[in-house]
């Protein structure tokens, strides 16, 4: 062992001295600094997915198995932050109508609803067969009425309309909506335009469709307009005529086409379908506690399917019975 000399050893002890009993000069200025933040925490904020429905796997409910054909499913619990069922929702698909969801989102965060609204020639250019909401080049609305045209009718018209309106064309309208999707944790997700017409650059995955759609349910306004039974636009057209336009919900649910199960409370959704994504419905719902749900299915080949698939869904995962067992 290596000896060490007298001076190394007093001059270790000084340092030591200083170092353990602050009796260095310091400017007063930090030292209140010190007092007042070293024992604080260095980050507050909560974690990105504090109040999120989390998993990375499949998840099994008893009760339920979901049709092999359809491309996804899942059941989130939103009073227990907790995924009921999950098969495939991970996986990239398209989306159809159900985008309107976050075009919705965009327009809720950056529309001032009580806009008066031009509609502009590409908000009339669709198809015979593709869903519009009547309207018509020149004619006039406000952003809430096409809001509701969008989201209970899923008018691709008033998708490009509001795009046009907030945006200025639907190319940076589908940016927005890449960068909200992108700070909600979608990051799954790419959007070309704001109806969810068939493009193999617009996709998304059940899980991001999850956590678009809870952020929209978070805003009463969107609660307001998807219970809804329907709603009644008023339209000015470019000669100054005023005519009104009904338009009811897309979810079998809502038009009391199909029966919500026992004791379960079909807030209403967003519906999408094309070829390529089949039959889709995203729904929020309550339990008979009044317990906040959120449901996908995606992918089914007939509404039929996609219908039973999704109150077998809810039947398994909101009911007493199911909560019970999984206690």
């Amino acid at each position: 062992m290596r000896c060490i000399s007298k001076k190394v050893m007093i001059a270790l002890f000084l340092f030591l001295t200083v170092f353990t009993t602050g009796c260095s000069q310091k400017d007063p200025k930090t030292d209140v600094y010190e007092q007042e933040h070293f024992n604080s925490s260095l980050y507050r904020g909560a974690p990105f997915a504090a109040d999120l429905c989390v998993t990375d796997t499949n998840v099994a409910l008893d009760g339920y198995s979901a049709d092999p054909g359809l491309h996804a499913a899942g059941l989130f619990d939103l009073k227990n932050e907790k995924v009921l069922y999950a098969d495939k929702i991970h996986d990239r698909l398209y989306p159809a109508s159900t985008t309107k969801v976050m075009t919705a989102y965009v327009t809720l965060k950056y529309g001032n609803l009580d806009d008066i609204v031009t509609v502009g020639p590409n908000a009339t250019q669709f198809a015979a067969d593709e869903q519009i909401c009547g309207l018509q080049t020149g004619d006039t609305a406000t952003l809430y009425d096409l809001l509701n045209g969008l989201v209970l009718y899923s008018g691709n018209d008033c998708a490009v309309a509001i795009a046009e309106h907030l945006a200025g064309s639907v190319e940076a309208f589908a940016d927005m909506m890449n960068t909200e999707a992108a700070a909600l944790g979608a990051t799954n997700t790419h959007f070309v335009n704001p109806h969810g017409l068939q493009d193999d650059n617009h996709y998304t995955t059940a899980y991001d469709l999850y956590l678009m759609f809870n952020a929209c349910v978070k805003d009463q306004r969107f609660l307001d307009i998807i219970s809804q039974d329907s709603y009644t636009g008023t339209l000015t057209g470019a000669d100054g005529t005023v005519r009104s336009e009904v338009w009811h919900p897309t979810n079998f649910y809502s038009q009391n086409l199909v029966p919500a199960p026992e004791g379960i409370n079909v807030f209403g959704g967003k519906t999408g379908t094309t070829d390529e994504a089949g039959s889709c419905v995203i729904l929020y719902s309550q339990d008979p506690q009044a317990n906040p749900y959120i449901s996908i299915v995606m992918g089914a080949e007939t509404k039929d399917l996609l219908y039973s698939q999704m109150s077998a869904l809810m039947s398994a995962g909101e009911t007493p019975a199911a909560e019970a067992e999984a206690d």
